[in-house]
């Protein structure tokens, strides 16, 4: 027949179980266990059927167990429970956020992100990044933030994948039904539903809003599968980083252009706006679009964004950073670089970066050029970013270039295992996930008897082998293989070994084969007789990235061998669910990237608040998060030759660390069993990342670092008319006219002996042409020397003395070595006005010859 329509039909929810659909509708249950086991209580083998999604379990529950625990006195009283801490989440007398900042709470924050990965249910997130934001989200609302979440809700999201016997990727599409996820249709300030329109080349499009209500915030989210666009236009927002470069201009114009009209419909005034990664950087252009249309000139408006704009980037590969040649610019932006009363050039090296293939306009230096605060994901990364993009400032040292680092995080109630939450419970105060901060309350985590510890660790790992096995069943079953197949899977892997964990997006540089260098050394390790080894791999190749897929490929092959098939595991399609069973289950974490392109590494950060080691190359957290007592480093914290003797390095240090160190410290047992020394570097792996590596740590840095600071400037930026960017901006103009004029020269010690201790003392003599003094710092900048230039320079400034009769400023200043060694220093000229968001934002600088 011909299909009018379709109806999603739900039961009748009985009286006393009215509020489990509003419970549904809140992500909050994703994070809160006992919110979940109401669900699972009333039918355990649907729940698990519906892949945890309470929404669609709502729908489909039978009317009889519906009545049945409408009718369960015990039942009612877990559910009650549930919903009395439910409500006193919502509607607290207090949160972090007032008390740290009180008459704050209408400084909106809103968040802008290509994917959010908040649970399973909702697959329109492809890995790290996604995790991260939906991460971010949550502890923004534990933390009581005033915050949005704007991205897209793809109705196909990322593919599920399929692993067939040759062992090469398939990837499958399902469409989301929006009846079955926690999704209902945003309304603005007149009640009525959102829709968006942007202007894509030659045609209009449009874009819905769909609304998720994650514990206290709302998430926004855009669909534009609607009868008001074009067929290719519907399935513009389909997938999550599929099709070629036009779709991925036009994805990114909706999401910056559309999501910044979508905020604007929901009646919204955010004071910060946050661009998490450069998918979204077009939001500045919109922004920068309004200010114009309000009579700013552009580089007036331009201070303004800037003020009150926030970007992170995470990407430390810069093939990672997306940049479109400009003639598709100009097919996308001819109608729009003149309402920023812009000419084509001036717009296109707004964003210019020289490529293999010619000049292109980057996302990433877009994002950097709109945003007053800029941070990469850990230290290193910082680092790496300072030195990917101090190309944008010339003449500055690397160590100063604008990006500092706020270290990843992740959401600790979302993926901290229920055996460990009920250890916790039993031995830290009842509010133990608040006051992480607190060592007292932190160090109780040590005090946790070793016994009880290891036991908590063997029931995860024992979950994680069942399901595992259960997996391994449904795949062959699928593949059609035979009884005595299905018989076998039910004994692979061992809960006795000692097992290893290795999940993640498969790019080459994670270099997920490196543990099979030497398959020899490899399956003595892994067979050894007393000391049994198995290894668990699981995660996704990008569909374009074939290389990635070899990788899958090589690891199946190995897993399909008839000496390893039990010691060797692959689980397919890998997920937030996945993701938990193995960060929970696993006895260590391994992670080999080639350093230093690991960003962060938060599956690394999860395995080790669940008491799971890490063994890592010191790389993007492991960095920050190794201490030498609580996990292994793989290799040293340095740089090779080339990539061949990296990896060989990195291989022996690899075999070397587990046959030496790791596998006999874990079959070390007590006459209980316990392997206590073990138990203490699994302790100290969750003491030192419940708090250190927790997003409830990386969102208070934010708030108080960037997100206040960004929300106080924007306010002075904008009041009185943007009185403040008008003159911020004609200062710069100036500034820019005439900073050619500038010249100094300068004197002071030069190859000669001091102690520390001991002050240096430097005159400088400056021309400054047109511009005043007070347009102008004048530093000594020092520090060990690294390369012909200071490493991690400090500065002192330099007073101006007096201004002789040929009109030359005279200045002296003193610095005072702090450290032994050879040090090298210099004298700079810099732009300096009260309302510069950091003392590099012009880019200008000039040094004393």
């Amino acid at each position: 027949m011909k299909v009018l329509g379709r109806l999603s039909v739900f039961p009748h929810m009985p009286e006393s179980l009215h509020r489990l659909p509003e419970l549904a509708n809140n992500l909050w249950w994703s994070w809160n266990d006992d919110a979940q086991a109401v669900f699972r209580a009333i039918d355990p083998e649907l729940w698990e059927r519906v892949t945890h999604n309470p929404v669609k379990f709502n729908r489909e529950v039978s009317q009889d167990k519906l009545d049945a625990a409408a009718e369960d006195p015990g039942y009612l009283a877990r559910l009650h429970a549930v919903l009395a801490r439910f409500d006193a989440y919502m509607n607290p007398a207090e949160t972090w956020f007032s008390r740290t900042f009180p008459g704050q709470q209408d400084r909106v924050i809103a968040y802008f992100s290509a994917e959010f990965g908040l649970h399973e249910a909702l697959p329109i997130y492809s890995g790290g990044l996604g995790v991260l934001s939906g991460d971010h989200c949550k502890s923004a609302s534990d933390l009581g933030l005033p915050f949005i979440g704007v991205g897209f809700l793809y109705p196909q999201g990322y593919f599920t994948q399929h692993i067939p016997q040759d062992g090469w990727q398939q990837a499958f599409y399902k469409k989301l039904s929006f009846s079955e996820v926690p999704a209902t249709p945003a309304v603005g300030p007149d009640g009525k539903e959102v829709l968006v329109k942007v202007q894509l080349p030659g045609r209009d499009v449009y874009a819905k809003v769909w609304k998720i209500q994650v514990g206290r915030i709302p998430l926004y989210l855009m669909d534009t599968d609607v009868p008001e666009n074009e067929p290719r236009d519907r399935e513009l927002s389909a997938r999550l980083y599929g099709g070629d470069r036009e779709l991925r201009i036009s994805q990114e114009f909706v999401l910056g252009i559309g999501g910044v009209r979508a905020v604007r419909a929901l009646g919204l005034s955010p004071a910060v706006w946050h661009m998490n990664e450069g998918h979204s950087a077009f939001m500045g252009l919109e922004r920068l679009r309004e200010f114009v249309h309000q009579g700013l000139t552009f580089d007036a408006a331009l201070a303004a964004v800037r003020a009150s704009t926030v970007f992170t980037t995470h990407t430390p590969v810069p093939a990672g950073h997306d940049v479109f040649d400009w003639g598709l610019m100009d097919r996308f932006f001819g109608h729009f670089w003149p309402q920023l009363g812009l000419e084509r050039e001036p717009f296109l090296h707004l964003a210019y970066q020289d490529q293999t293939w010619g000049p292109g306009f980057s996302m990433t230096v877009l994002a950097l050029q709109c945003a007053g605060q800029v941070n990469g994901v850990a230290q290193l990364h910082g680092e790496v970013s300072r030195a990917m993009w101090h190309w944008l400032w010339p003449g500055t040292p690397v160590d100063e270039v604008p990006i500092r680092h706020i270290t990843n995080g992740v959401h600790v109630q979302s993926w901290l295992g229920p055996d460990l939450k009920a250890l916790l419970d039993r031995y830290l105060p009842p509010d133990w996930h608040e006051r992480l901060d607190d060592p007292a309350v932190l160090d109780l985590v040590l005090q946790i008897p070793d016994a009880d510890f290891w036991a908590a660790k063997c029931a995860a790992k024992a979950r994680l082998i069942d399901f595992v096995r259960s997996r391994a069943r449904n795949r062959a079953m699928r593949q059609g293989e035979s009884p005595q197949v299905l018989d076998a899977i039910d004994r692979v892997f061992d809960p006795e070994a000692l097992t290893i964990g290795f999940a993640r997006r498969f790019a080459t540089y994670k270099r997920a084969t490196l543990i099979f260098s030497d398959m020899d050394r490899f399956s003595r390790i892994l067979h050894h007789e007393d000391q049994p080894v198995q290894i668990l791999f699981s995660g996704k190749a990008h569909p374009a990235d074939d290389a990635g897929k070899e990788y899958i490929q090589a690891i199946v092959k190995v897993a399909l061998m008839p000496e390893y098939w039990d010691k060797v595991g692959f689980i397919e399609d890998y997920d937030m669910n996945v993701a938990r069973y193995l960060v929970q289950g696993v006895d260590f974490w391994l992670n080999n990237p080639r350093r230093p392109r690991e960003a962060s590494g938060t599956s690394g950060q999860k395995a080790a608040m669940n008491g799971n080691p890490n063994f890592s190359v010191l790389d993007g957290w492991w960095v920050e998060g190794y201490n030498g007592h609580n996990g292994w480093a793989i290799g040293e914290e340095r740089s090779y030759i080339d990539e061949t003797t990296q990896d060989e390095a990195d291989v022996h240090s690899l075999y070397r660390t587990l046959e030496d160190e790791i596998v006999p410290l874990y079959f070390d047992r007590g006459e209980d069993g316990v392997p206590y020394g073990w138990v203490q570097v699994a302790k100290a792996a969750m003491h030192s990342s419940l708090w250190a590596f927790s997003t409830r740590r990386m969102v208070r840095d934010y708030t108080t670092e960037m997100y206040m600071p960004a929300a106080e400037a924007g306010a002075r930026y904008a009041a009185d008319s943007f009185v403040v960017s008008r003159q911020y901006a004609a200062w710069q103009r100036n500034v820019r006219e005439h900073w050619s004029e500038v010249a100094l020269v300068a004197q002071g010690p030069d190859e000669t002996q001091f102690t520390i201790g001991d002050d240096a003392e430097v005159t400088a003599q400056v021309s400054l042409g047109s511009l005043r003094p007070e347009d102008v710092a004048v530093e000594i900048v020092f520090g060990e020397e690294q390369g012909n230039r200071p490493d991690n320079p400090q500065v002192a400034p330099m007073s101006l003395v007096k201004k002789d009769r040929n009109g030359i400023y005279h200045y002296q200043g003193i610095f005072e070595p702090r450290t032994t060694g050879a040090l090298i220093y210099g004298v700079r000229a810099r732009p300096n006005h009260p309302d510069m968001l950091n003392p590099h934002e012009t880019k200008l600088v000039t040094w004393a010859g």
